[in-house]
């Protein structure tokens, strides 16, 4: 059993060959590569304890393209909110009933908790410290528009340092890839993850300059200043990223044919010229979330080519 909840501790080899199947399914998918249906009767069980979009969207679209069906649950009717059941007693339940859980948690506690206790594979939505499924599925994109390997390019992050940063952090040692992170002073990563990118020794550097950041980029990330749940002064916070704002000057200094990349939702943290160029794919890299995804839930259910 494999579970999908942080990309540092899935080997490379895996997450290569996931993107190799979810490369192959794209380019067949008008072929109706999927026919075959190699997830017929698997039901993957949804929870977010957070807002989604495009994560509850690409994997329901992934779950039901393969053959199998889906449920979401909403936290707020479950025994478990309220304090009457025990993630234990819980994760037994959707062991029974299930195939696969995917988890979006406000608490990585909970998700460790739930894959010691769960006899189906587990996948990491998204929790205050990582977001491998966004990530990965970037990975793809990249790849995609370059046409070569991620391990070949620079690229640069621009903004605050959260969970979907961590995980490009864990890709970056994974892929062996080149990765600037541009944010200010305050912002840097955390200790912890400090520590990991050193211990690591790969190519990761940290500056408070935003036009070093992307000096001689391939591919820019971004995500909004202000977070889920992210309990700060909002404007003092704003203000204090105003100099890593992505706009025309700053691609500017990047290679001229840089790809600008955000997970979205967005904020002010992008200048609407960007967003909207030619530079910008994120609507390509929405949508290829559903054919990673599908690659994900193959690699967890033992189907992957």
């Amino acid at each position: 059993m494999k579970h999908f909840i942080n990309l540092k501790d899935i080997p490379y080899k895996d997450l290569r060959k996931i993107l190799v199947d979810a490369k192959n399914r794209k380019k067949l998918y008008n072929l109706n590569v999927d026919r075959n249906f190699p997830l017929e009767g698997k039901l993957l069980i949804q929870m977010f304890e957070k807002s989604s979009l495009r994560t509850r969207l690409s994997f329901y679209l992934a779950i039901r393209q393969l053959g199998g069906s889906t449920l979401t649950l909403r936290p707020d009717e479950l025994h478990l909110s309220k304090g009457g059941e025990s993630i234990q007693d819980t994760a037994k339940i959707l062991s029974n009933f299930g195939n696969a859980f995917m988890l979006r948690t406000d608490s990585d506690e909970k998700l460790e908790e739930f894959k010691n206790y769960l006899s189906i594979p587990i996948i990491n939505g998204l929790s205050p410290s990582s977001h491998p499924t966004q990530i990965l599925s970037d990975i793809f994109t990249v790849e995609e528009i370059k046409k070569k390997s991620i391990s070949s390019l620079n690229i640069a992050w621009v903004g605050d340092c959260n969970n979907v940063l961590n995980s490009l952090i864990a890709a970056s040692i994974k892929f062996s890839f080149k990765l600037r992170i541009g944010c200010p002073l305050k912002y840097k990563p955390h200790k912890k993850i400090m520590k990991y990118i050193n211990s690591n020794k790969n190519k990761i550097f940290v500056t408070h300059n935003s036009k070093e950041a992307v000096k001689e980029a391939d591919v820019i990330f971004s995500d909004k200043v202000i977070s889920m749940n992210d309990k700060v002064n909002k404007l003092k916070k704003l203000n204090q990223f105003k100099k890593f704002k992505i706009n025309k000057r700053l691609m500017s200094f990047a290679k001229k044919d840089c790809i600008f990349l955000h997970c979205l939702p967005r904020g002010k943290e992008v200048d609407e010229k960007v967003f909207s160029s030619k530079n910008s794919k994120v609507w390509q890299q929405a949508l290829n979330r559903v054919h990673v995804q599908k690659s994900i839930l193959l690699y967890c259910l033992g189907k992957l080519r």
